[in-house]
């Protein structure tokens, strides 16, 4: 039998959208760095893990090891909830705020930014490291927004359709394509490269 469900927001950046959750910050918890994972965590345990706008800030190639990695952690039903910028979203300022190395000063949020994903290389990522992926809300190529139906009690991205008062009125100003990436059954470990 499970304890409590342990439940961790990486690269919280000060935000605690997510009461009852361990938030934590790259200090803390570094994606690519799995001894950071196990001083506080050992492997399958982690019910959930929440990126909000975390993946964009590391390659493809790293985003895959950083997906390995949190799957070491996932107990057999857990999953990582993951939202990153929209690379398909039809708003040229939109995209210029989010593009890669960010639209101004080194200071910038996005200065970081290493990619803009789309939900085909967002998905390709997590399947690649033994996911399923769930697309929650995304954009196709054609610009066109898609929306399941999600509960926040899983997992607030605060940079979506039902949580960001930009976004009200039936108009989107700022998107982000999130996915419930899940660990597939009967799989117990995911090696590292």
């Amino acid at each position: 039998m499970r304890s409590e469900p342990i439940r961790v927001v990486v690269g919280a950046g000060g935000y605690n959208n997510n009461p009852g959750w361990t938030h934590t910050n790259e200090d803390e918890i570094n994606l690519l760095d799995k001894s950071t994972w196990l001083e506080k965590f050992k492997e399958g345990t982690l019910t959930a893990i929440l990126a909000e706008h975390v993946w964009e800030h590391i390659t493809y190639q790293e985003g895959v090891q950083a997906a390995k990695i949190c799957y070491q952690f996932l107990h057999d039903d857990g999953y990582v909830r993951c939202a990153v910028p929209d690379g398909f979203f039809p708003d040229p300022a939109y995209q210029e705020m989010v593009q890669v190395g960010g639209p101004g000063p080194k200071d910038h949020p996005a200065a970081s930014h290493q990619i803009v994903h789309n939900y085909k290389t967002l998905t390709a990522m997590f399947e690649e490291a033994g996911f399923d992926v769930i697309l929650l809300e995304f954009c196709d190529e054609e610009g066109n927004f898609h929306h399941k139906e999600w509960d926040g009690k899983d997992g607030v991205i605060f940079r979506s359709m039902q949580y960001d008062p930009r976004n009200q009125y039936g108009k989107l100003t700022f998107p982000s394509l999130i996915i419930d990436a899940r660990k597939r059954d009967g799989i117990t470990s995911c090696s590292l490269p």
